[in-house]
């Protein structure tokens, strides 16, 4: 996972100056986007607040934040899945049995965390040093360090719960938590002094001015977190028994609401799919009310026009904006799905399955229930980030909510692509992650790139209608449903004729 993750963050930074050279060539256009941007509450949001016109500059406040994310749930998974993972799957166990101190797994998670956020740091410093060895050092060290910072939080969450999922959970509810702090600061704030800002890790990132000026005492309150958080969590960590936790976990009822295996995929899912929907109705708000300003803010600039196109269609240029929000809602919702269907991955890896299978419920009805809730549950997301699009922009709400929904074929082609790995070759099941990577790498940088159509069209998102804008043509969205249902058949087919893992 790693060298994916790592690979894919660098690319997304790297390749955005050469983007932006040819959306904003010259500095006047430089200076005037800058101005418009700073003076736009809901980009102020979206980007934070711009400090420089330079490329290197607008490459900083354009990917930053978003860079330090991507570090930040690496971070955690890795934490996370080396620490309280180990414990539930039993490998931790006989581990410490030989020579192995209890504070090693935790010693050895922030390692390699440490390993992957200060190798993406590096690639990022690398990748950038043309255009200012300064700000490219200050910009890698931040996102280094904002994915150091939540990987530490990670640590504390997993001493403090029984479940690894939870521990990702509670880690991700801070990450969460951090981006909202920061939007709402730089949105009421023009030059991002809030309080708000300043009480974000993802506040200081931004901070940090990479190639505007840089503050270098910023890094320092980084790592002086960093330090914090981790002895906190070796101090907890040496003060539990293997297994256990702070926070024990609550039995639930064993009848009633839990009386059937879709109940239970139920009861342990709806906290994502809460949370997910929650998530979407807030970005679908945020990126409506950006499109009445979407004209003032591409002005003449035919490159920034011919981008929204490429992601949004040939319709008029708010359709396009609309259509390429749709699409990326579409995108993101894919990650979702996927990580709902190898949620069977990780019950049958960790040896809760095999329980419940030894009961009068048979595999294909066990794993059904987990599927309605990822497949509808993609639906009830887009559905909800189509709602809060189309109340953020307040005209044309049907047709905006239509949009977000168009996206699902190609969602639920990912999902069925998630399930066939997962049936079929259980080891390789994490591959899927990877797919719906490229898909959203191929959305969100292939239109700037000027990536080839052959290209793109190894996305099945690039197979959709541009809605709204376009005419509906119902052939593809059909074809990637019957795809869909064919990848989920044939996934259920092999998970019904293999073993469980061991």
């Amino acid at each position: 996972m790693m060298p994916v993750w790592i690979l894919v963050t660098t690319l997304m930074v790297v390749s955005l100056p050469g983007a932006l050279e040819r959306v904003w060539p010259t500095e006047a256009e430089r200076a005037s986007v800058s101005r418009t941007m700073n003076a736009n509450g809901s980009m102020r949001a979206l980007y934070g607040p711009v400090f420089g016109d330079s490329v290197a500059a607008l490459t900083a406040w354009r990917i930053g934040v978003y860079a330090g994310l991507l570090a930040a749930v690496m971070s955690l998974v890795i934490v996370v899945r080396h620490t309280r993972e180990e414990e539930e799957t039993g490998r931790q166990e006989l581990l410490s049995a030989a020579m192995v101190g209890r504070r090693a797994p935790l010693t050895a998670a922030l390692l390699a965390a440490a390993v992957a956020d200060g190798l993406l740091g590096l690639l990022v410093a690398a990748g950038l040093a043309g255009r200012g060895v300064a700000g490219a050092v200050a910009l890698g060290l931040a996102v280094a360090g904002t994915g150091l910072l939540f990987g530490a939080a990670a640590g504390i969450a997993a001493q403090l719960t029984e479940s690894a999922r939870l521990a990702k959970g509670i880690t991700a509810a801070l990450l969460g938590a951090a981006f909202v702090l920061r939007a709402a600061g730089d949105a009421g704030s023009l030059g991002g002094g809030s309080a708000l800002t300043w009480a974000s890790p993802l506040g200081w990132l931004e901070h940090v001015r990479a190639f505007a000026g840089e503050r270098w005492w910023l890094l320092g309150v980084l790592a002086a977190a960093v330090v914090l958080q981790a002895a906190v969590a070796y101090g907890l960590a040496g003060r539990r028994d293997l297994g256990m936790s702070f926070l024990p976990t609550r039995p639930g009822p064993a009848e009633g609401r839990l009386g059937s295996a879709a109940a239970l995929a139920w009861r342990l899912q709806r906290g994502g799919v809460l949370g997910w929907g929650l998530g979407f109705l807030a970005v679908g708000t945020v990126f409506g009310s950006m499109t009445d300003g979407i004209t003032e803010l591409v002005g003449g600039n035919e490159r920034t026009r011919e981008v929204f196109e490429r992601m949004g269609g040939q319709a008029a240029l708010t359709d396009a904006f609309l259509a390429a929000m749709a699409g990326l809602l579409g995108m993101v919702a894919a990650l979702y799905v996927v990580a709902s269907v190898l949620r069977l991955a990780s019950e049958e890896g960790g040896q809760r399955a095999e329980p419940v299978l030894s009961l009068a419920v048979g595999r294909l009805r066990w794993a059904a229930g987990h599927l309605v809730i990822a497949f509808g549950g993609a639906a009830l997301i887009l559905l909800l980030g189509g709602v809060g699009l189309g109340l953020g922009y307040g005209h044309r709400f049907g047709a905006v909510v239509g949009a977000c929904l168009a996206q699902l074929p190609a969602v639920w082609v990912l999902g069925g692509l998630a399930v066939l790995l997962y049936g079929a070759v259980p080891r390789a099941a994490a591959a899927a992650w990877a797919v719906a990577g490229i898909s959203l790498a191929l959305g969100w940088l292939g239109p700037a790139l000027d990536l080839p159509q052959a290209a793109m069209d190894l996305s099945p998102f690039a197979h959709l209608p541009k809605l709204p804008g376009a005419d509906l043509a119902w052939g593809p969205p059909l074809a990637l449903t019957v795809l869909a249902a064919g990848l989920v058949a044939a996934g259920l087919a092999a998970f019904r004729r293999r073993d469980l893992a061991a």
